[in-house]
């Protein structure tokens, strides 16, 4: 009898907008009219792949 081969999973396309993290980082604004930008960054879920890092396309 021949030995198994191990399954092997599909490859899945990571998403281009988080790189596959499921995270991106936006800069973040203050001011109500024009928001203002500062130099802080803040973390927020890809809504691209929502979060998952694979890529749906």
């Amino acid at each position: 009898m021949a030995a198994r081969k191990p399954a092997t999973k599909p490859r899945v396309k990571k998403c281009p907008e988080c790189k596959g993290k499921g995270e991106i980082t936006e800069t973040v604004r203050v001011g109500a009219r024009k928001g203002r930008a500062t130099a802080d960054q803040q973390t927020a879920l890809c809504t691209a792949c929502w979060g998952s890092g694979e890529a749906t396309h």
